[in-house]
């Protein structure tokens, strides 16, 4: 069975909500991910209710989902009652998540704002997916399970994206040994198998990955690992490409995407 395709946001950053729906419909992807909240320190555009309509008009007519949303942040000083507005957007959207990230030392506090973001989410149909990334607090798989399971909500789960198992120092084990249900969805990209020595972490994942097939990360490990009916949210900013109109990005994230998975089938 072929996985749905999702196209992320950082994949085309410069890209607005109804510009990254019709470059996925290009691309050949499922779904898409759209920003309710900017990431820290990144200029982009982020949805905006007024647009809403507009956005599910344009994601019907092309035959594109609205998979999942990104990113609530939580820092020491989180209130719930600051991103309700982005929860009511993604449910407004139709969206089955939204992801978190935890951006702050203090295990107990964290685990309190996991566990109400989640509660909050619950009654508007959204899962909270908590994604590690190794420059931050949760910054491997095991810090991701471990939230997920400390906040002990239905709608808690951990989104697995590949670089950052890969420059966490985690492995396709690792994944294997998470109950599959707690599993949100993958975040595919590649990369070399070990980071270039001039890139921060922070900057390779922001703009220098690869499309899935095109590096050395253990892709086909890590697809055996994950649930066979998993979605693919394609997160691969590929920084040679940046010149080139969304269109096309997005047909060479949705082609290179779909060669891997296509190997990876005739492989299982």
């Amino acid at each position: 069975m072929a996985n749905r395709l999702s196209l992320a946001p950082l994949t085309i950053n410069e890209a607005g909500p109804l510009e990254l729906i019709s470059a996925a419909a290009a691309g050949g992807f499922d779904a898409v991910a759209l920003r309710v909240i900017g990431p820290p320190g990144i200029e982009t555009t982020v949805v905006a209710v007024a647009q809403i309509p507009e956005i599910r008009k344009r994601a019907g007519d092309l035959g594109i989902g609205i998979f999942s949303t990104t990113g609530i942040w939580l820092r020491p000083d989180f209130e719930v009652s600051r991103v309700e507005h982005a929860l009511a957007n993604a449910a407004a959207l139709g969206a089955a998540y939204c992801l978190a990230a935890g951006y702050d030392d203090d295990g107990p506090r964290l685990t309190a704002n996991f566990a109400t973001l989640c509660r909050t989410a619950a009654p508007l149909g959204l899962s909270i997916g908590i994604e590690f990334m190794p420059y931050l607090p949760v910054k491997n798989i095991g810090d991701a399970v471990r939230l997920a399971q400390a906040a002990a909500q239905p709608n808690a789960g951990v989104i697995v994206d590949a670089l950052h198992l890969a420059r966490s120092g985690g492995a396709p084990g690792d994944v294997a040994a998470i109950e599959p249900s707690l599993i949100s969805y993958v975040q595919l990209c590649d990369a070399p198998r070990e980071r270039p020595p001039m890139l921060e972490r922070r900057e390779e994942s922001l703009h220098h990955r690869l499309y899935p097939g095109d590096g050395e990360l253990p892709l086909h490990d890590l697809m055996d690992a994950l649930p066979h009916d998993i979605t693919v949210d394609v997160e691969a900013p590929v920084a040679s490409d940046t010149h080139l109109p969304f269109d096309e990005r997005a047909r060479r994230a949705g082609d290179a995407t779909r060669r891997f998975l296509q190997k990876h089938r005739e492989r299982r």
